[in-house]
């Protein structure tokens, strides 16, 4: 993506005030919009084809793209670190074998069909796992008491930006696709994150087609508020939202399959960057067998994505958090990635680490 949509201009100037929307603009994630739509049905003639709207099409080795690295990036000295109690998030006690806030998950994000969808599908396999270990590696000298698990996140369901097939204004991706992942995530025994993108389409209708997957111990969940449009909108116009119902209707499928198929309790990943992505966050339900991360979603300069984590994820607590950052979009307008230094800094710290 090399600037961002008009659509999404007009949608943040028209709902702030001119100060905030200054700031919105500069991070506000659109994160997929050019990504996630179907070559068949591009929202304008300059976007590229998106390979994630392929599913049987392959990535192939020799047209790997180039990932910006954090060059400029200002060294710091690691904070002294301490073991994160468990008491220091809301809801209940962690059960056996739950993963949070024993570990510090670092996940990849992204399609393997797509290299514009993050670094998932952006570099071959090999390449990309040695450079998940570069970033293993860094968050465990920055935080050495806390052990980090490796993790593959990858879209299984893309918000599209035309009707296609039932109106939904979304594609799900094959079995196949997902199984891929499973494979690559088993060369580093990392666990796998399916993420869901309903476009007009809901969580009852997207959800129960993934659960002999999610019976798996090492799968979990994602969902994206920000291409969730209920019954009316276009995904890329504007931003949707998720409800509490509809995460509490997610974690009860997930506590369900935790249950029957006796697993340790199920992660599920709630992307956020606006306070209107997520209404009535008080009414969420938490739930033993589920543990929740609020997932700061936005991209820009440090001092704006640290703001939006204060305004979005620390000012309305749910349970766990976490924070992206963008390989590219983070890096526009001569900024520069963040530090792991620097994210565990944040209050309370993230224990959910994604990189697109």
């Amino acid at each position: 993506m090399n600037a961002l949509p008009g659509n999404c201009l007009n949608k943040y100037l028209k709902h702030t005030t001119p100060l905030f929307a200054a700031t919105l603009l500069t991070f506000a994630s659109c994160t997929q919009k050019e990504e996630a739509y179907s070559a068949s049905q591009p929202i304008s003639a300059e976007k590229s084809v998106a390979p994630a709207a392929l599913p049987d099409s392959t990535v192939s080795p020799d047209s790997t793209a180039t990932v910006s690295s954090d060059t400029t990036a200002v060294a710091a000295l690691p904070p002294k670190a301490t073991p994160i109690p468990a008491d220091e998030y809301p809801g209940p006690e962690p059960l056996p074998g739950a993963i949070l806030p024993h570990k510090r998950i670092l996940a990849y994000y992204g399609n393997p069909l797509s290299k514009r969808m993050g670094i998932l599908g952006e570099l071959p396999p090999e390449q990309m796992l040695q450079k998940l270990d570069e970033e293993v590696a860094k968050w465990t000298e920055a935080d050495s008491l806390t052990p980090v698990q490796p993790a593959l996140h990858a879209i299984v369901v893309t918000a599209q930006g035309h009707p296609g097939r039932g109106d939904k204004y979304r594609l799900r991706m094959t079995d196949k696709m997902i199984e891929d992942v499973l494979e690559m995530a088993k060369q580093r025994d990392a666990l796998v994150f399916l993420d869901v993108q309903v476009g007009r389409s809901t969580l009852p209708e997207e959800l129960p087609r993934l659960t002999q997957f999610l019976q798996l111990p090492n799968v979990h969940l994602g969902i994206d508020a920000e291409f969730a449009m209920k019954e009316n909108g276009v995904p890329g116009k504007r931003v949707g939202s998720f409800d509490a119902s509809d995460i509490n209707y997610a974690t009860e499928l997930l506590a369900s399959i935790t249950k029957e198929y006796n697993l340790p309790p199920k992660l599920l990943i709630v992307h956020r960057f606006t306070q209107g992505m997520i209404t009535n966050h008080q009414e969420i339900k938490l739930r033993p067998e589920v543990q929740v991360v609020m997932h700061m979603d936005g991209w820009g300069q440090p001092a704006l994505k640290k703001d939006t984590y204060r305004r979005y994820i620390q000012k309305e607590p749910v349970q766990f958090t976490g924070f992206k950052v963008f390989y590219k979009n983070d890096l526009r307008s001569n900024s520069r990635l963040m530090t792991p230094q620097e994210i565990l800094s944040l209050t309370p710290k993230p224990l959910y680490i994604q990189y697109q």
